[in-house]
Parts: structure tokens; C-alpha cells; sequence
């Protein structure tokens, strides 16, 4: 049986319709699944959030790979499919939280924080509808203080060539995932691998973090919500100079603009997606 003919199978005995509000596109293709458990390396001592898991094809197989598995799923079908499911393969290594993932008081969230970050790796086919507020809390490790180790992702495809891209291409949502991960796509996949099919390509993407550009700006003694405030101001009217956007923000002359971009060895002609990261940490400090 194909994995489609049992997606749809499995959705008509537990009464699931997809529904795209909720982003609800279930990946039908083994070779996407593959990439994906290949991308997190799994280790035996690692444990596993996997958002969004749908009818379990992907925590069957994290949870053969991980110590355990903590799947966060909303919908209440799809979680008690899932929880028979698991039960049927006799997998005792998962949880399962009938939840908002976020939802940071939630109980999956106190779960998740007896965990050493380094021992956690996140899995999510996410729904494109919280993809920035996701990366902003669980990459920056912002609101939730969880800072996964790993965090292999499915988003759509135009979103994971824009966390990835190079200088001269940058965009404040690139800098403020680089900033604290390496990222690299993983494959691209075609709308057709997933039942229904949603109306965009998407791409795996992986997140490794990193705390080289942390060290960087500690040992200037900079503050990162000041270089992410410095960034936000920089990017805040994309079709002026950087200068202009960073006088109008921080109410400096040009003149003191232009001498500290002189001090930071920054073009005075530059736009934000032109700088890399590397040279708004020598901006910072002449900002603070």
C-alpha cells in the first residue's frame, strides 16, 4: 500500500479532513521522511519535540532512532489517532500533548524544560501560519528559554531560501536565525509530495546551533537585543541607504553616522541586506 493510500486510509477511520486552516497537509513521500530522520541524527540519548505529527509516520521512526519522543499535536483527532496508532506498534518511548505548541504554559512546556537543551532535537512539519513566531522563540530561545540543539524543519521554500541566504541578500528573519544557528536546506519538495496539496513548494531545512556570533558580540560586550533592536531599525525601510534608516532610528545626525560607519569599516552607501553579521556586531557598540 502506497503512503498516500494509507494516509487517506487512516484519515477516514479516525474522522480527520485535513483542513487548511491549521495547515493540515500531510508529506506522503518515504524519501522526504528518509531525508528528514537523516538530517536530525538522531542519538540514542536525545530526545525528540516533534510539532505537528499528524498520524505518526515520522515519530514511529524518531522513536526508533531517539531515547524518546514528545509530539505536540492540536487537534484532538489527530491525537487520539496517533496515541492508538502508537499503541497498536507497541511504541512506549512517546508522549503525546493535545496542545498549542504556542501555548508556553502549556504542559508540554514543563516536559520539554526538564531536558538539557543539548540533548534536544526538534522535528516540525510546521504550519506556515507561525513559522516567525516559532524560529523567533524556539531558535533566539526568547520567550520559552528552550534552545534546542538541533532543529530539522519543514517550511515553504521561499521562507527557508530566505533564512539561508547569503550577503547581499539578507533579511532581518536571516539574521536573527543565523545569529544563533547554521543553516543549510536540506532538499527541496514539491507540493505534490503532500495530501492535500498545499498551494506552495517546500523545502527541509536544518538548524544547527551555534554560539560562534555570541561569543563575538559578548566579547564586545554587546547585548543581543540590542543587536536584534539594531537590525530591526537597519532593515526598517528597505528601499533606503542604511544611513538614513539608522539616523531617522536612533535620531544621530548622518554626519555621526557616516564616522561611526567609517570606525566599523561599513560602505557609507550600504542597504541593511548588504551587511553580514559580522559587521552589525562592530556596528553595535558605536550604537549603544
Amino acid at each position: 500500500m502506497s503512503l498516500l493510500q494509507e494516509t487517506i486510509d487512516l484519515s477516514r477511520l479516525y474522522g480527520v479532513k485535513p483542513t487548511r486552516d491549521r495547515g493540515q497537509n500531510f508529506l506522503v513521500d518515504e524519501k522526504v521522511y528518509d531525508a528528514i530522520i537523516a538530517a536530525a541524527d538522531l542519538k540514542i540519548e536525545e530526545t525528540v519535540l516533534e510539532i505537528g505529527p499528524g498520524l505518526g509516520f515520522l515519530t514511529l521512526r524518531s522513536a526508533q532512532k531517539a531515547k524518546r519522543v514528545i509530539a505536540v499535536e492540536l487537534d484532538k483527532k489527530l491525537a487520539q489517532a496517533l496515541s492508538n496508532r502508537l499503541e497498536l506498534a507497541d511504541c512506549r518511548n512517546v508522549s503525546i500533548f493535545q496542545e498549542d505548541i504556542m501555548n508556553f504554559t502549556g504542559a508540554w512546556e514543563q516536559e520539554v524544560k526538564k531536558i538539557p537543551n543539548q540533548e534536544l532535537v526538534v522535528v516540525a512539519n510546521l504550519p506556515y501560519t507561525i513559522t516567525s513566531i516559532f524560529l523567533r522563540h524556539f531558535v533566539g530561545g526568547n520567550r520559552s528559554k528552550i534552545a534546542p540543539a538541533r532543529l530539522i524543519l519543514m517550511l515553504q521554500k521561499e521562507v527557508a531560501e530566505r533564512i539561508v541566504a547569503p550577503v547581499g541578500k539578507m533579511s532581518l528573519l536571516a539574521l536573527s536565525v543565523q545569529l544563533y544557528a547554521d543553516a543549510r536546506i536540506i532538499r527541496d519538495v514539491s507540493k505534490k509530495a503532500f495530501w492535500p496539496s498545499p498551494e506552495v513548494d517546500s523545502a527541509v531545512i536544518s538548524l544547527v546551533r551555534t554560539d560562534r556570533w555570541l561569543k563575538k558580540l559578548s566579547a564586545l560586550k554587546g547585548d543581543e537585543n540590542e543587536l536584534l533592536r539594531l537590525m530591526r531599525i537597519g532593515f526598517s525601510a528597505r528601499r533606503k541607504m542604511l544611513k538614513s534608516n539608522l539616523s531617522a532610528g536612533y535620531q544621530i545626525s548622518l554626519d555621526k553616522i557616516l564616522e561611526y560607519f567609517s570606525t566599523a569599516k561599513v560602505d557609507p552607501k550600504a542597504r541593511a541586506q548588504e551587511l553580514s553579521l559580522e559587521d552589525w556586531i562592530r556596528l553595535l557598540p558605536l550604537f549603544a
